[in-house]
Order: C-alpha cells, then sequence, then structure tokens
C-alpha cells in the first residue's frame, strides 16, 4: 500500500538547500525524501540511507556539504518509515516487503525514479549500515562505494560457513543464557522483534518524544558512561557488560530502560538535536508507530537476513568502502570481532575504520563536520583509485 498524499516537511525545520518532497517510486511505494544540490541534474548522487529509530532527517546536518561539494543528495525514508510509510504496520504484516533484498529493489525503483543509472556512493547509518553494505554486495554496477557508520556490515558468508550462518538468531542459545544470568537480561534484538516493543514505544507526540529525547542522550557522546571496548567473546557473562539499552534488563521495556538516563536540562542545551528538530521524530514516529521500522529487526531473528546474505555466499565487496563511527559508540563493537571480519572481506579496497572523537552512536548529528569531513576525502580517494568521476 502507498503511503497518503502528506505534505512535505515543513520547510522552517529544514537547513537552506534542502527540500522534501515524495516520489511515486514502484514496488508499491511512494517514497519521501530529503534533496541538496539537486538544481543541476549532472551532478553525481549520493544515497543517504538513515537507522532505527531514525528518519531521512537524520542527515539534515551532513547534506548542505555534500552539495556544497558538488554532490546531487539524497535520504530517503525507508521502507516502513516517516512519510514513505502508509501508516501503521501491525505486528502480523507479512515481512517479504521488509525483507533486505525487497529493501534494495526499492531502492534500485527510487535511482530510476530520479532518472539516474547508477549513485557515487550508498551511505548508511545503523540499521542503513547494513541495508548500504547488501546494495554493495549485489550490485556494485549500481552503488559505486560504499560507506557503513556505525554498524559493521557482516558481509555474505563464506561457503563453507554458509550452512551454519542460515541459522535464525532467535535460536542462538545467548537468548537462554542471558535470560539465565543471576541479573536476567535480553539481548535487544531479541526485545526489538517481540510483540511487546512497538506497543511499548507508541505513543502521543508527547510520550514519543519524551522516550526519544532519553533513548538518543542514552546513546550519545553526552552520556558519560558510553566508554566502548573490545568484547572478549560471545558469552552472556561478557555481554552483560555493555550499556542496558543493547543488552536489556529481562522484562523491561525500551522506554523504561532509556527514562532514568534523560539528560538533566530535559534536552535544553543539546545543540545537535533541538526540542524542534527531536519533534520531527516525534510526530512522525506518533503516526506510523514503530512497527513498520521494527520488522527489519524481525527479518534479522527470524533467519530472513541470514538468507538473503547467503544468496552471495562467497563474495566479498568489490568497491572501496569506509567505516566512521563515534569513539562513544557501542555499535561497533557489541559483536565481538564484527569489525575484523567486516576487514577481512573488504579487502584492498577498503579505507579503514574511522572513530570520531566526541561523538556516540548518532555520530553524523553529533560531529557533522567531522564525518563531512572524513566521507568527501574518501570520496576523492576511492574517485582517484577507481577512475570514476566524483
Amino acid at each position: 500500500m502507498t503511503a497518503p498524499n502528506l505534505p512535505p516537511l515543513d520547510a522552517t525545520v529544514l537547513p537552506a538547500g534542502i527540500r522534501s518532497r515524495s516520489v511515486e517510486s514502484a514496488n508499491g511505494l511512494r517514497m519521501h525524501l530529503l534533496e541538496a544540490g539537486h538544481e543541476d541534474p549532472g551532478r553525481p548522487c549520493l544515497l543517504l540511507l538513515h537507522g532505527f529509530p531514525e528518519l531521512a532527517y537524520s542527515w539534515r546536518k551532513v547534506m548542505p556539504a555534500f552539495a556544497k561539494a558538488g554532490y546531487h543528495v539524497v535520504a530517503p525514508d525507508l521502507r516502513g518509515y516517516g512519510r514513505t510509510a502508509a501508516g501503521p504496520v501491525a505486528y502480523e504484516a507479512d515481512l517479504a516487503p521488509f525483507r533486505m533484498h525487497n529493501l534494495l529493489l526499492d531502492l534500485l525503483c527510487l535511482i530510476a525514479a530520479l532518472g539516474r543509472e547508477r549513485v557515487v556512493a550508498v551511505i548508511g547509518h545503523d540499521f542503513g549500515s547494513w541495508v548500504a553494505g547488501y546494495c554493495a554486495l549485489a550490485r556494485p554496477d549500481v552503488f559505486e562505494s560504499v560507506v557503513l557508520m556505525s554498524a559493521p556490515f557482516a558481509g555474505a558468508p563464506t561457503l563453507d560457513t554458509l550452512a551454519e550462518s542460515l541459522r535464525p538468531p532467535a535460536q542462538d542459545p545467548i537468548h537462554a543464557a542471558l535470560a539465565g544470568l543471576p541479573r536476567p537480561r535480553e539481548h535487544y534484538h531479541h526485545y526489538f522483534a517481540s510483540p511487546a516493543a512497538a506497543p511499548d514505544m507508541d505513543g502521543s507526540p508527547t510520550q514519543v518524544a519524551a522516550f526519544l529525547r532519553a533513548y538518543f542522550h542514552h546513546k550519545s557522546a553526552d552520556w558519560p558512561g558510553n566508554a566502548p571496548y573490545s568484547l572478549a567473546g560471545w558469552t552472556a557473562e561478557v555481554l552483560a557488560e555493555i550499556p542496558t539499552y543493547y543488552i536489556m534488563d529481562f522484562g523491561r521495556s525500551m522506554p523504561a530502560t532509556v527514562a532514568p538516563e534523560v539528560p538533566e536540562d530535559g534536552g535544553a542545551g543539546c545543540a545537535w538535536l533541538t526540542d524542534r528538530e527531536l519533534a520531527v521524530y516525534a510526530t512522525e514516529y506518533a503516526r506510523t508507530g514503530f512497527q513498520g521500522p521494527l520488522q527489519g529487526y524481525r527479518c534479522r531473528m527470524d533467519g530472513s537476513l541470514a538468507r538473503d546474505l547467503g544468496r552471495f555466499a562467497g563474495r566479498h565487496i568489490d568497491v572501496p568502502a569506509l567505516f566512521v563511527a563515534g569513539r562513544s559508540d557501542w555499535g561497533p563493537f557489541q559483536a565481538p570481532g564484527a569489525l575484523e571480519r567486516m576487514g577481512a572481506w573488504a579487502g584492498t579496497q577498503f579505507h579503514g575504520c574511522h572513530f570520531v572523537e566526541d561523538a556516540g552512536h548518532w555520530v553524523q548529528q553529533e560531529q557533522s563536520q567531522a564525518v563531512t569531513d572524513l566521507i568527501l576525502a574518501f570520496l576523492r580517494h576511492s574517485a582517484a583509485d577507481t577512475g570514476h568521476l566524483t
């Protein structure tokens, strides 16, 4: 079902040079996107993919600088999110539209609707990092380079590990081990895939704003407890060292988990996410609910994501790649060995892992200038390596 004919976002909440519009992009979507540098159709294109609980709006702080550098910058609300969403999604809804291979199809349709045949780079943050990685893995002819942010992309399994990789994560013994700790715990992926998660987070704009303010703060560099390090292994005892927004207290909702960590000033002093900016997220999530965005976690837990990756067993990403994260972000370290595995599949075209000081999980919002500088330098270098124009 296509999204209703919603108006563009209020221009007063957007930086100068960014416009909001929707595109009839096929595959059953009327996709909402933000654009910058759209005045010149000959510009090379950057495609920016947000994570959870985010929107295209999460890229607002870097888009003007990319446009100033000469790019046509496109940031869509992904399927199930924001103004691309037709409305609330039921937990029992078909998961097939939210599988990774269908998200790739959504983006190919969007690129075609924009009159493009390829993009210079696909740049993804959080869940969007996995979507971006999958795009580069599956269609290197369309996505000429990739930037992964905050969430390492596991890549495709090798042929000798293919069978093992297809075991649904929901069957991982880690979940029973976490629940059996003296202080029972639950992996946040397991919670996000449960029927309880969306109703726990749904609410009025005021309620959603309160939850998101605490959630964004808890995972940012502003929360002093975020001092990540490499974990010793995938055991319940080791994972229990991670903050509770990732390894939750069993039976406690995410809003209840983050509520005690709300900033003392209520967020009034947060320069990277003002109350007015937060209201954009709260209004959209209050309208759509959280279940549509959470379908991606369900696809991971039931093994759909593993099966989509398994189609490319033995294949590496063959385009230039970069990883960027905040120095205070637990995301790159929550799965032991993930960073090392990412370097292995990326090969000689991997431009390394870069950690931005004074940034947590929301790196492109917390330290937008540093992120912009890193990505623009990568685009220049990868263009020189490949001979492609930027």
